[in-house]
């Protein structure tokens, strides 16, 4: 009987631990979405619209003006092709350099690999801000400025990706490259034909990473590229923002537009980033 009341007692605090961990999540969630409904919501009212009080959510006269002003007059899909030209590059790179690089950390043996690592990880806290001055120089010796290759060479890796998939390749049974060893296959193709594609879930979440971090990137870019054709999208959203007066719904319409390809993104590839968060750095 004890037992009995016991399992009730545990079962009644385990429903009230889900029913507040739940309540948590749904406020967080509206949180976050509430401003994002609010931005889709103005990119579609029009000028007095915008300004009306009470504010209303849904609008009373939508409008796409908005969104035909931002590719007719600012030419935003010239930027658009900026950043998708720039965040696609970048990605590619770094998945190919990290997962090499993670490969070697995690499954070959040569002098020193653990100290560079650590020297590696140790990079980790010196602050972005302090490396872009040494490479704005670096890319106007090599004549880089105002050029994609300008931004998409300094990010073709990072040491947070090489961690990142040496973690999720030191879970990997080192059988696999034994056997492949044995069959004849050299090192490159052990890491092409038998690694990379177990890697798929941590490929896919530092993608996601990646894809993001370039995507959403303003300093980098406002720095480098020098003309106004070669903006990427975060930049050219800066400019909509006038210096005696701003267009609200121009503005809301361009962020709707930055914002989508990431949505898009995230949602096809949403069960690998979770499974590859999930099993990266099970095994030290």
């Amino acid at each position: 009987m004890n037992s009995l009341n016991e399992s009730n007692k545990y079962k009644i605090v385990r429903s009230i631990e889900r029913f507040w961990l739940h309540l948590t999540l749904l406020v967080g969630l509206v949180l976050t979405i509430i401003p994002f409904l609010w931005m889709v919501s103005t990119s579609f009212k029009s000028g007095e619209g915008i300004f009306s009080y009470p504010p209303r959510w849904i609008p009373t006269d939508p409008t796409i003006e908005w969104y035909l002003q931002l590719f007719r007059d600012v030419d935003f899909l010239l930027h658009f092709k900026n950043s998708l030209i720039i965040s696609v590059s970048t990605t590619v790179f770094n998945l190919f350099f990290c997962s090499l690089a993670g490969y070697a950390f995690a499954k070959l043996r040569f002098m020193g690999r653990d100290k560079i690592f650590t020297f590696l990880m140790a990079t980790l806290m010196i602050p972005g801000q302090i490396t872009m001055i040494p490479v704005f120089l670096f890319l106007r010796q090599l004549g880089l400025l105002n050029t994609y290759w300008g931004l998409i060479l300094p990010a073709s890796v990072g040491v947070f990706g090489i961690f990142l998939v040496r973690q999720f390749m030191m879970t990997l049974p080192n059988d696999l490259i034994e056997a492949a060893r044995i069959d004849g296959c050299s090192e490159f193709r052990i890491y092409w034909n038998v690694i990379l594609p177990l890697c798929k879930p941590v490929l896919a979440t530092l993608g996601i990473f990646t894809f993001m971090g370039s995507w959403n990137d303003f300093l980098m870019p406002l720095i480098v590229m020098v003309g106004e054709e070669r903006y990427t999208l975060p930049v050219a959203l800066a400019n909509l923002s006038g210096q005696y007066a701003t267009k609200f719904g121009l503005l809301m319409a361009g962020a709707v537009v930055v914002v989508l390809p990431i949505i898009f993104v995230f949602i096809l590839a949403q069960k690998y980033v979770i499974r590859g968060i999930a099993t990266t750095g099970l095994k030290e």
